[in-house]
């Protein structure tokens, strides 16, 4: 028989594979339907990708207008807070100046671009990215590393973008 394997190169793709034999001249195909693609829901995102990791003690997703999607238990900044948060890509310099303030705690800005905010306060601090779509805020505490923190927030950040987020 002949065997033909189509690797995937995405979420998108099927993978196929064909068996057909000469000697009957019946070929027989096999795939998986694309509708067995799974989509996790916002608060799966922040349970497994953002709390599960450990790295991560508290988060939240929004969209860009600061409406939450999905939040931790007990992790709720106020409305003005998260649109003072989401000014802060277009205005680096201010949010610089003026500190992150989430949930009545403050942090100090470390950095400030038009994806990623970072705050800290003592041991711990704040990671902040903005996709196409949402906006992703994770705040690790003492005993995780800035740098453990900053990659769990950036790799979910660039896998909602690859997928259209």
């Amino acid at each position: 028989g002949i065997r033909d394997l189509v690797r995937s190169r995405g979420l998108g793709d099927v993978y196929k594979r064909q068996v057909s034999t000469q000697s009957t001249g019946v070929r027989f195909s096999f795939s998986q339907p694309q509708s067995l693609q799974i989509k996790m829901s916002w608060q799966a995102y922040i349970d497994s990708s953002l709390l599960g990791t450990g790295h991560i003690k508290r988060a939240l997703i929004c969209g860009h207008d600061g409406t939450a999607w999905a939040f931790s238990a007990g992790f709720s900044p106020s409305a003005p807070e998260l649109k003072g948060l989401i000014k802060g890509f277009s205005d680096n310099a201010g949010i610089q100046s003026s500190g992150i303030t989430l949930g009545g705690v403050k942090y100090m800005t470390l950095r400030a671009d038009n994806r990623s905010i970072y705050g800290k306060k003592g041991a711990g601090g704040v990671v902040v990215v903005k996709t196409g779509q949402a906006v992703i805020v994770g705040v690790y505490e003492e005993g995780t590393q800035p740098g453990q923190a900053t990659t769990v927030v950036e790799k979910l950040a660039d896998y909602l973008i690859e997928n259209g987020y």
